[in-house]
């Protein structure tokens, strides 16, 4: 009877806000609406046809069915075509016409071409012409360094350039085992692809990597008539890793070397071109990742030639940035490095002398978009001042001083034009939705093109807000919470509890509705409170709050998440006996502890996709954080939770994808089998064709199963 009283009041609630609104004209969400229009008619209005017309001194947008062209030097702007008057031309060549412009590609300031049915169209000079469209390059793993004309892809496990109009295969012992021209080590340490071109296109560095002792991880695929093994190589915590080189091919003199790179385990990534095409640098990382070597090679003969400089950590060091050379012919380069505590930016030479450190603070440098063509400034943001936003600063090669572009708060998002002479900002803040604006970067004149409405203004929401709870030993943890419309202090509210808390992450950010998606609103509308918190182990906070985490992953993490709930705890509004807790990949992991490691804080949870035991996790990511079984046999164990399933009180739904090659199926067939072993019961659903997320379609499904999951038991 408590139970069924509780949902009632819930329901009533519901009802009771259905009838409010219905008063005030305002809408509700439906789950669907909320996960599947989420990023398209939820996300706030953007600015169509940006771009900047590469070699001009202009920029294009739509505004009104009308395509412009500013002038990025005077910010003024000129009519170019209207919509109406662009599909009069397009009449005498198609049936359909455009309902809005469509992509454009420029080849000057005079003249376009975009795709529409079955033809390329050419707009220049006020007459269109029709020709065929030109034939998509769908290779595999396609890096272009000329478009269309110059580029290499991979076919049935061999790498391939094509150049002056012919294929030349470059490798000949490709397989599955054998890797060429791919993404190495997991996709850690910054990588992200396995080709890179030198700066005047005459090579092309690659990865070769040898998995043949590495771990072959069985995944059942379920959709076939009978379902069939596929094969995933998966190096697992403690094993075997897999063995990479990076390959030179010559296009001129067409012949391979490979730089002579010891045999150690260990990681080569950060993979770098001088600017004249003699040398390569490259960041090679220990097996352990606590130690660093910046080594020059000879990019002709594969040569070693010196380590520039090392770096250290007691705990680890993680390169994710490649050098950054000033192409002024002193083979000057930005190195970043978190050595002082926070990201910065150092100015090396060749020999490995450090000239300066250039950026410094406690703040991170966030990312580094380059350097102007008079080699004046390095344009970057960074979190100076608002450690969950970010502003657009320059600072002086020569002076050293630093120049914010942009002020306040709020998340700000720059694209360049190719001399950095104009920048494109589209920035948000928790409350502002997005808002366009387009400097002149000798003047530091702006001007705004677009201010985006709300684009749930239509709709009922609750009120949010970001503040800071401290942690144990005083950090600012950052939090946010969604208050459900027509809220009453004097009432008392379920809690649902979204988080992640791993590394690499930041939930909470100076952007719209503070980072918050649209289900959240969705839940509030339900009547629910939902509260997020960042604690130690996320990022853009330093080295010691992400690294605090080390060897015992979920330990601080978990007082930063309780630190959270004892806030809520605090508020009369919050029914502290209906709260849930919810998260995803590292936030299942969290979710797990949480419920098993104390247990009765949450009354119902949901883990998705969930770490369960971190020797079944990969060695790159799990080794830097955790270090291996045998060398942390306690902090594993301590952390499994294996170890602690047996603790579970009140409602748990797991979900995984039974294609998961990230955190694998095993996670959570090992947790229900100790389950079964210990006799506690909980939830299990499972995705058979998804992988880690669940993703399209389906989506609205997943949240509807996890929605149904805390009005139930909530």
């Amino acid at each position: 009877m408590h139970y069924l009283s509780r949902t009632t009041i819930l329901l009533a609630f519901v009802a009771f806000l259905h009838q409010v609104l219905a008063q005030s004209g305002k809408k509700l969400l439906t789950v669907k609406d909320a996960v599947l229009k989420s990023r398209s008619e939820f996300s706030p209005e953007r600015l169509q046809c940006a771009s900047f017309l590469s070699g001009t001194s202009y920029f294009s947008f739509c505004q009104k069915n009308t395509l412009y062209l500013m002038n990025t030097t005077t910010l003024k702007a000129s009519h170019f075509i209207s919509l109406s008057a662009l599909n009069k031309l397009l009449i005498k060549y198609s049936k359909d016409t455009l309902t809005t412009f469509p992509n454009i590609a420029w080849k000057n300031e005079k003249e376009f071409s975009f795709v529409f049915g079955d033809k390329k169209y050419v707009y220049s000079s006020g007459a269109l012409s029709a020709t065929e469209p030109d034939k998509p390059i769908t290779e595999e793993h396609l890096d272009e360094y000329e478009k269309g004309k110059k580029y290499c892809f991979i076919r049935k496990h061999q790498l391939y350039v094509f150049h002056n109009q012919k294929e030349i295969q470059i490798t000949e012992n490709g397989s599955e085992e054998l890797v060429y021209g791919q993404s190495v080590h997991q996709n850690e340490f910054g990588i992200s692809k396995g080709t890179f071109w030198s700066p005047k296109g005459n090579y092309l560095a690659f990865y070769k990597m040898d998995q043949s002792r590495v771990f072959k991880y069985p995944i059942i695929d379920w959709t076939p008539y009978p379902a069939t093994p596929r094969t995933l190589i998966y190096p697992m915590n403690g094993t075997t890793s897999h063995t990479v080189w990076v390959g030179v091919y010559s296009l001129n003199e067409n012949k391979t070397i490979y730089l002579q790179t010891t045999p150690d385990d260990h990681y080569l990534t950060n993979l770098s071109w001088t600017p004249d095409e003699k040398f390569i640098l490259l960041a090679e990382l220990n097996r352990e990742q606590n130690h660093l070597k910046l080594n020059l090679y000879d990019a002709l003969s594969g040569k070693f030639l010196k380590t520039l400089f090392e770096e250290k950590d007691e705990k680890y060091v993680e390169p994710l940035h490649p050098a950054l050379f000033l192409d002024d012919g002193t083979y000057r380069f930005i190195w970043q490095s978190r050595r002082d505590g926070y990201n910065h930016l150092y100015l090396y030479d060749l020999n490995g002398n450090l000239i300066r450190q250039i950026t410094k603070g406690p703040y991170e440098v966030k990312q580094v978009y380059g350097i102007d063509k008079n080699k004046k400034f390095i344009y970057y943001t960074s979190n100076e001042g608002n450690p969950i936003g970010q502003n657009i600063y320059r600072v002086s090669l020569k002076s050293g001083k630093a120049e914010a572009l942009t002020r306040g708060q709020g998340s700000h998002f720059p694209v360049f034009n190719d001399d950095m002479s104009a920048m494109l900002d589209v920035w948000t803040s928790i409350d502002v939705p997005r808002v366009t604006e387009l400097y002149n970067l000798n003047t530091l004149k702006k001007i705004t093109l677009l201010k985006s409405d709300n684009p749930l203004k239509e709709y009922e929401l609750g009120r949010w807000r970001v503040f800071t709870i401290k942690s144990s030993d005083g950090f600012d943890l950052y939090s946010r919470i969604f208050y459900p419309p027509s809220f009453d202090s004097a009432r008392r509210y379920p809690v649902l509890v979204y988080l992640y808390n791993g590394p690499h992450s930041q939930m909470v950010t100076d952007t719209w509705m503070g980072g918050g998606e649209v289900w959240y609103q969705y839940m509030a509308q339900k009547g629910f409170i939902v509260f997020t918190i960042d604690g130690r182990g996320t990022s853009y906070r330093g080295k010691e709050f992400e690294q605090k985490i080390f060897r015992q992953l979920g330990k601080y993490e978990m007082e930063d998440q309780l630190a959270g709930v004892n806030w809520l705890k605090s508020k009369p509004y919050v029914d502290t006996s209906r709260m849930g807790v919810y998260g995803w990949s590292y936030g299942g992991f969290m979710t797990l502890s949480l419920m098993t490691r104390h247990p009765g804080v949450f009354k119902a949870a949901v883990a998705g996709g969930p770490v369960v035991d971190w020797r079944y996790y990969e060695i790159m990511y799990g080794e830097r954080y955790m270090d291996t079984y045998d060398t942390n046999r306690e902090g594993f164990e301590e952390n499994s939770l294996l170890n602690h399933i047996q603790n579970l009180k009140g409602r748990l739904l797991i979900i995984h994808g039974a294609l998961d090659p990230v955190v694998v199926w095993q996670h959570s067939m090992l947790l229900l089998r100790k389950a079964i072993e210990k006799g506690v019961h909980f939830d299990y659903y499972v995705y058979p064709h998804h992988e880690h997320n669940v993703l399209g379609k389906d989506r609205a499904h997943l949240m509807e199963k996890i929605t149904d999951y805390f009005i139930k038991n909530l």
